[in-house]
């Protein structure tokens, strides 16, 4: 039966400096992912979630026990941090921009909205940008929820988000979630969320 394994960075390590730095990168990817990654195939071991991919697994997470959708949320939800992050973040443009301004009323507007949710999100989380019924919506989602799940208070495509988990900042910015968040905003990769747009409609 085929394993969940640790997807490789699409990036070094060091990629995202002076905005995200490469301990903390090297510690999240290789530390805290990897162990997601060992905890969800436990798990998932000798149930009917074996063999299943994390998008059907979503699907009916709750019938599942709790470490399966604890686990297999850190898997997604970090594979797609890392896919939507770039060294050299550009503004988004096209059907994106347009998006996010039919939904927003402007970019500073979208951005002013998404930081709030990063930034009033309790305890752990994480911030989304989902694209649902041709809207874009920002939500957050407590611990490693994500809104693929059937227990999301909002569902819908993710094509943009950000992680609030202290581990995420701390060793950088310490209880500064507020300046991590502000910095984030450099190292967008809106190409690649242009794409998941795109593929959302």
């Amino acid at each position: 039966m085929s394993k969940f394994e640790l997807a490789p960075l699409p990036y070094a390590y060091d990629a995202l400096e002076p905005y995200i730095d490469k301990q903390t990168m090297e510690i999240h990817h290789s530390k805290h992912h990897q162990a997601y990654v060992n905890n969800l195939n436990a798990a998932v071991a000798g149930t009917d979630a074996e063999g299943k991919s994390l998008e059907d697994i979503f699907a009916n997470v709750s019938k599942y026990a709790p470490a399966i959708k604890n686990n297999g949320g850190g898997v997604w939800n970090h594979n797609f941090f890392w896919s939507i992050l770039a060294p050299k973040g550009e503004a988004p443009k096209g059907a994106l921009a347009e998006a996010i301004n039919a939904s927003f009323g402007s970019f500073e507007d979208f951005k002013k909205a998404f930081t709030t949710a990063a930034t009033t999100r309790f305890g752990s989380g994480w911030a989304w940008l989902v694209a649902v019924n041709g809207k874009l919506v920002i939500t957050s989602t407590p611990n490693q929820e994500n809104p693929l799940m059937d227990v999301a208070e909002v569902k819908g495509s993710p094509i943009l988000t950000l992680d609030v988990w202290e581990h995420a900042y701390y060793l950088k910015y310490q209880n500064r979630r507020p300046e991590y968040i502000e910095n984030w905003w450099n190292v967008i990769n809106w190409n690649h969320v242009a794409e998941l747009l795109a593929k959302a409609k």
